[in-house]
Parts: structure tokens; sequence; C-alpha cells
């Protein structure tokens, strides 16, 4: 498959790869949402398959970690290229490993940033608060943008 990217209900989506039946599975652009987390990792199908900026509709959503970082059965699925959700994808081992290395290290910055928002992780009442702006900014306008940015070129059509 060749990378392809496009834009559907005003956000870019690049094109991930496709499942058995010929369903074509699209990762959202990164966003950033309410003022203080970014929204990102969306895997999303559409009402028109081969034309989604024609659709009308998203036909499925559903997240990363539902297609790979995850075990099925017996055996752990390490990057995308290797999760039976997709028979075909638009990457080369290398790059789906890679790929799959820095979404990876997206949610778990993500959830850092959130714990230096909030203050903990508000399963009970801890007593310590680790809210740190400073932290948190830099997670979020350093670290998780040049994250995103290595994430776009290894989506993105070369030539």
């Amino acid at each position: 498959m060749n990378k392809k990217v496009t834009s559907v209900f005003g956000k870019k989506i690049y094109l991930i790869g496709k499942d058995s039946s010929g369903v074509n599975y699209w990762l959202e652009e990164p966003r950033w949402d309410c003022d203080w987390y970014w929204g990102f990792g969306y895997m999303e199908t559409y009402t028109n398959n081969k034309r989604p900026e024609w659709a009308r509709d998203i036909s499925s959503h559903s997240h990363w970690g539902g297609f790979c970082g995850l075990e099925i059965g017996n055996k752990y699925i390490h990057h995308i290229n290797a999760s039976p959700m997709l028979s075909e994808t638009v990457l080369s081992d290398r790059e789906s490993w890679e790929l799959s290395d820095l979404m990876k290290s997206f949610y778990t910055l993500k959830e850092t940033a959130e714990i230096f928002h909030l203050g903990n992780s508000h399963l009970t009442s801890t007593g310590i608060n680790l809210k740190d702006k400073n932290l948190e900014d830099h997670i979020n306008t350093v670290v998780l943008p040049s994250i995103f940015k290595r994430i776009i070129e290894i989506l993105s059509p070369c030539c």
C-alpha cells in the first residue's frame, strides 16, 4: 500500500492500512483538546472507504491500542505490522517498529502530563500534590510536538 494523507471533517488523516475485507484505517492528526491535553491515537474508518474526504460520517472509531501494544491469545503484538487487525499497512517493518515506539512514548508522556496537570492519578486521595506546570508545559509544548513531527514524517508520502 502507498502512504496517503487527506483531510476529513477539518482534520488531516494518515492512512495506516486495511483489514482483510479491504476497509482502510486512518490515524487522525494530533489535536490540542480542551486547552490542556493532546487528543491523538484515534484510528477511524469512514463511510466512503476509498475517498474519506467525501465521506458523510465516521464508520468506526477506535484507538491505536486496539491494534498493537496488546496481547492476543498468547502473543504480544509489539508493532502495527504484526497486528492481526490489519492485513496490509503502508509501513516497512522498520517504520512499523519506530511508529509503535513513538506511539508508546506518546501515551506514556500524555499520562505523565495529565498527572502534572491534575496533581495525581485520582484513584485515591494520596495527600501528595504532583502538580507541576513547568513539567506539564514542557511535555505538551516541546516533547510531544517533537514526537508528532516524527510520526507525521513516517506516515507522509516521501515524494
